[in-house]
C-alpha cells in the first residue's frame, strides 16, 4: 500500500464553445420604411384593395429620391399634397360653419361675437396645424435645435404680426374699439379725418371715410398711440359752424337767426338745443361760433355745416345782416413827389378836356 500513488487528479478538459455571434449580425434587416409615416398604411391598405392601384402605388413609390437614411417618393409628395390641401379646406369649413353658428346667438353683440370667431378661428387652424404634424409622421424633437433656431429667427420676423394680433383681441376684449365706431385718422401728411370702422382684422383695422378711401391701421397702433373715438359710450358729437358778422349789424338778431338756421337742419338734434358763441374781435368781422349735436356722425359733419350756412345766408340777406369781406384803408402822407405827380396828373386832365372841345 505504501509503494502505491494516489490517482492523479483528472486533468482539466478544453470544451470548444461555437463563437458568439454578435447582436447586430443576428437581427433581421429592417425593411426601408417611408419618411412619411401616413403615406405606408395608405400603401398597404391600397394595395390589399385592388392589385391594379396597387401596381401603381408601388410605381409612384419607386421614383424616389434618397439621401442617406431620408427618402422621399412622388408617392409621398402626393400624400403630403393631400394632407395639407385636406386640412385647409377641413379648418376653412369647420371656421366657416362656426363663425355662421355664432352669429345666430342673440346674446352676444357685435363685437363680442366678432372676438369668439377670432379666438374659436385660431384654436381650428392651430388643431389643423398640429393634426398635420401627427398624420404626416414628422418628429419634432429630431429638429430640436433646426426648429429653435428657426422659430427665433420666425419669432424676431413676425413679432410684429403676432404683436397686432394680440393686440385686435385685446380691443375687442376691451370693447373701446369696435366695428361701426367713427374714430378720427391722420394720413401720412398730417391732415385729420374722420372714419367708420367696417373690419377688425388680425393684422389691421379698416375704417373708411366719407370719401370712400380705406386706411388699413395697424391693431398695434391703435394700442398705443392716442384715438379719438367720437362713438365710444355716446354717439352724439358736437359740431361748431364759425360765422362772422358786420360791425354795423344788430348782434342779438344775428344771433336769433344763427339758431334759427341750425334748428331748420334735419340731422340737427333739437336736445340739446344749437347755442351760439361770439368767439371774438376779428379785423373784419365780429366772430360767432354755431354749436349744435348730431347722433349720426357716421353720415358726415361737413354736410350738416354746409345746411346751416346755406339755410343763414338766406336768413342774412333778408333781415340785412352784411357778411363782411375783407376791408383795407390806405393813408397817404404827403410829400413833394405826391404832390408832383397830383400837379402833372391835373395838367393832364385839363389838357384833354381842352382837346375835347
Amino acid at each position: 500500500m505504501q509503494g502505491e500513488t494516489p490517482p492523479a487528479a483528472d486533468a482539466p478538459t478544453t470544451v470548444e464553445t461555437p463563437p458568439v455571434e454578435q447582436a447586430w449580425s443576428l437581427a433581421t434587416p429592417a425593411a426601408e420604411e417611408s419618411s412619411v409615416a401616413a403615406s405606408e398604411g395608405i400603401r398597404e391598405a391600397v394595395s390589399s384593395k385592388s392589385e391594379t392601384a396597387g401596381s401603381i402605388v408601388d410605381t409612384l413609390d419607386a421614383l424616389a429620391f434618397s439621401a442617406g437614411d431620408f427618402r422621399l417618393s412622388l408617392f409621398d409628395v402626393l400624400i403630403v399634397a393631400l394632407i395639407i390641401f385636406g386640412l385647409i379646406v377641413f379648418a376653412w369649413f369647420v371656421s366657416r360653419l362656426i363663425r355662421r353658428s355664432v352669429r345666430r346667438i342673440t346674446k352676444l353683440d357685435d363685437t363680442q361675437q366678432l372676438l369668439v370667431e377670432k379666438v374659436v378661428t385660431i384654436v381650428i387652424w392651430a388643431a389643423a396645424f398640429f393634426l398635420g404634424i401627427d398624420l404626416l409622421g414628422i418628429d419634432l424633437t429630431a429638429l430640436a435645435v433646426f426648429s429653435g433656431a428657426f422659430g427665433l429667427a420666425i419669432g424676431f420676423g413676425l413679432q410684429k404680426t403676432f404683436g397686432n394680433l394680440i393686440a385686435g383681441i385685446i380691443l375687442l376684449m376691451d370693447r373701446s374699439i369696435k366695428p361701426g365706431d367713427v374714430i378720427a385718422v391722420t394720413d401720412m401728411a398730417g391732415n385729420e379725418s374722420f372714419g367708420q370702422i367696417r373690419k377688425i382684422g388680425i393684422r389691421a383695422v379698416s375704417v373708411t371715410t366719407r370719401d370712400q378711401r380705406e386706411y388699413l391701421i395697424p391693431n398695434e397702433n391703435l394700442m398705443i398711440n392716442q384715438v379719438e373715438n367720437w362713438s365710444y359710450s355716446s354717439k352724439n358729437v358736437r359740431m361748431q359752424v364759425p360765422v362772422g358778422v358786420s360791425y354795423s349789424a344788430d348782434m342779438k338778431l344775428a344771433e336769433e337767426l344763427m339758431l334759427e338756421a341750425a334748428r331748420a337742419c334735419d340731422r340737427v338734434l333739437q336736445a340739446p338745443p344749437p347755442t351760439v358763441w361770439m368767439q371774438g374781435y376779428g379785423d373784419n368781422s365780429v366772430n360767432f361760433v354755431i354749436h349744435c349735436w348730431i347722433d349720426d356722425p357716421e353720415e358726415g359733419v361737413g354736410n350738416v355745416r354746409s345746411a346751416v350756412l346755406k339755410k343763414l345766408w338766406w336768413l342774412f340777406k333778408e333781415n340785412d345782416i352784411e357778411i363782411p369781406f375783407p376791408q383795407r384803408d390806405i393813408h397817404l402822407r404827403t410829400s413833394d413827389q405826391l404832390e408832383r405827380l397830383f400837379a402833372a396828373m391835373g395838367k393832364g386832365e385839363s389838357s384833354a378836356v381842352v382837346a375835347k372841345e
